[in-house]
C-alpha cells in the first residue's frame, strides 16, 4: 500500500498503448509475484512485478490484472486478496476489493477467490491469450487448459514501452540517484584502513533505508582483490591501509533503480598504480559518457571505451600490440585487451537494474539507436586479480580493480549525467575519504 507513482492518467494512458496493439478477441492475463519463502515461516521482502507497476502501480502480492474487450472498449480487471481480519492482524492491512476499484487506475477489482472461474468464462470467449507465465501457478494451469487457444508472450510489446521514459519516470529516477550518491559520499566519508567491506555496506544501505528506499540489486564491496569479482558479494573481509575499495550499490524508488559504482583508496590517498589505473578508467568512462548521443547506435559508447581502454593498456605497457590488435574484431571486441576489462559498457535502466528492452540485442548488430528518454549506464573498468592463472598479472598492478558507474539520460541536447552529485575525481575522492566532517 502506498501512494501511487503516477497519476491515474499516466498508468492509463499505457494500459492504452498496450492494449491497442493487441487484437480485440484476446485475453491478458498479468500476474505479480508471490511471496517467496526464505525459511521456515519467513518470507523474503516483497518487491511487485515490474510489469505490474508499470501498467498499474499494484504493489502487493498475488495479484492478477485482466484485460478483455467487451465489443466497444478494453476493461481492466485488478484480481486482488480479499479483505481478511485474521489475515490481516499478523501480515498488515490489505486494500481489499473495495479498495482497489476506488483507488487504482482500473475498471473493475475482484477477489482472487474468483479468479478460476471468471478467468475460465473469459477464455471460452476468446482466440488468443496474452500471459505472463512462470509467476502464477493456477492461472498457467488455467491458460495450458485451453489448448484451443494461442498463446503468447505479451512482454515484447511492454520492453518496448518500457525503453523510453516519461518525465514522470525520469523524476523518480533522478531522486533515486540522488539518494544512492549522497550513500556513497557517505561510504567514503566513514571509510579508514581496516574497515570492513560489510561496515561499508551497512553505511550505504543505513542512507537507502533513511530516505524511505531500499537496495535495487544486492550491494558490492570489494576491497582489494575482491575488487577484480566482478558480481562479488560476500562482503566479509576487512579493507587493509593501501587498497582500493570497490563499491557498486544503488537503490529503488517506487521500483525505479539507481546503479553506481565508486572506487577509492580505504586510506585517502591514491598510490601511483593506482592512479594510472584510475585516470585510465575515468577518462575512458567520459569518453563513453560523450558517445551517449541521441542518434548514436548503441555499440558507439563500448567503442568509445575500449579505445581509451587499449591504448592506456599498451601505454602503461600492460600489451605490446596496436590498438585495433589489442580491441580485436570491431563487432566482437574479442582482442587482448578483454582480458582485464571483460564485461559491456553499459545497460538500460529503470524498472529493473538491467533493464528490459536490449541494448546491444536491439534490432541490428550494433544494437539500438539511442534516443532522447532512454536512461543507460556507463561503467568501464579494468581488473588486475592476483589470483589469476589465466593470463600473466603485472606485479605492479597486481590487486588492483577499478569500476566508475553513472547514469546517463539521453536528450536530444546530449547525456545528462543523474548521478553527477557523486563525486568521481580523484582530488574530489581524496578530500572526502575519511573526512566525517
Amino acid at each position: 500500500m502506498g501512494e501511487h507513482a503516477f497519476s491515474d492518467s499516466e498508468y492509463l494512458s499505457r494500459q492504452s498503448e498496450f492494449l491497442e496493439q493487441l487484437p480485440e478477441d484476446s485475453l491478458v492475463l498479468m500476474p505479480t509475484n508471490q511471496v517467496a519463502y526464505r525459511s521456515n515461516d519467513t518470507n523474503f521482502p516483497f518487491r511487485a512485478n515490474s510489469y505490474m507497476l508499470y501498467l498499474c502501480g499494484w504493489s502487493d502480492p498475488g495479484a492478477v490484472l485482466m484485460a478483455h474487450h467487451d465489443g466497444t472498449e478494453w476493461i481492466t480487471t485488478l484480481f486482488v486478496q480479499p479483505r481478511d481480519t485474521k489475515a490481516e492482524i499478523w501480515e498488515g492491512r490489505r486494500v481489499g476489493v473495495e479498495g482497489a476499484v476506488s483507488g487504482w487506475p482500473i475498471n473493475q477489482a475482484r477477489s482472487l477467490d474468483d479468479l478460476a472461474e471468471i478467468v475460465n468464462s473469459q477464455l471460452n470467449s476468446c482466440r488468443s491469450v496474452y500471459c505472463l507465465t512462470g509467476l502464477n501457478s493456477e492461472l498457467d494451469e488455467l491458460v495450458g487448459g485451453a489448448s484451443q487457444l494461442e498463446i503468447s508472450d505479451p512482454t515484447p510489446i511492454l520492453d518496448d514501452m518500457r525503453v523510453l521514459k516519461s518525465e514522470g519516470e525520469i523524476r523518480i529516477m533522478q531522486e533515486s540517484a540522488d539518494i544512492a550518491s549522497a550513500s556513497h559520499i557517505a561510504a567514503m566519508r566513514a571509510s579508514f584502513p581496516g574497515i570492513g567491506e560489510w561496515q561499508v555496506q551497512s553505511v550505504i544501505e543505513a542512507q537507502f533505508t533513511a530516505n524511505k528506499s531500499r537496495w535495487s540489486y544486492p550491494s558490492i564491496v570489494g576491497g582489494g582483490d575482491n575488487a577484480t569479482i566482478l558480481h562479488y558479494n560476500s562482503n566479509d573481509n576487512e579493507i587493509s591501509d593501501g587498497e582500493l575499495v570497490l563499491v557498486d550499490a544503488g537503490c529503488e524508488v517506487s521500483g525505479y533503480a539507481s546503479d553506481i559504482t565508486r572506487t577509492w583508496p580505504v586510506n585517502g590517498k591514491f598510490s601511483d598504480q593506482q592512479r594510472e589505473i584510475y585516470e585510465l578508467v575515468l577518462k575512458a568512462q567520459l569518453a563513453g559518457i560523450e558517445a551517449c548521443q541521441a542518434g548514436s547506435v548503441w555499440l558507439s559508447m563500448h567503442r568509445a571505451t575500449s579505445a581509451v581502454l587499449a591504448q592506456g593498456l599498451i601505454d602503461l605497457g600492460i600489451l605490446d600490440c596496436s590498438v585495433e590488435e589489442a580491441i580485436g574484431d570491431d563487432m566482437e571486441f574479442n582482442g587482448p585487451y578483454r582480458n582485464f576489462f571483460m564485461h559491456g559498457t553499459g545497460h538500460f535502466l529503470g524498472l529493473d537494474v538491467h533493464d528490459v528492452g536490449g541494448g546491444r540485442q536491439g534490432d541490428k548488430d550494433e544494437g539500438r539507436i539511442l534516443q532522447p528518454g532512454m536512461v543507460l549506464t556507463v561503467e568501464p573498468g579494468l581488473y588486475f586479480g592476483s589470483w589469476r592463472t589465466d593470463v600473466e598479472i603485472p606485479d605492479r598492478y597486481a590487486g588492483i580493480g577499478v569500476r566508475i558507474e553513472d547514469n546517463v539520460l539521453i536528450t536530444a541536447d546530449g547525456p545528462v549525467v543523474l548521478t553527477s552529485s557523486c563525486p568521481k575525481t580523484i582530488d574530489e575522492i581524496e578530500e572526502l575519504v575519511g573526512n566525517i566532517g
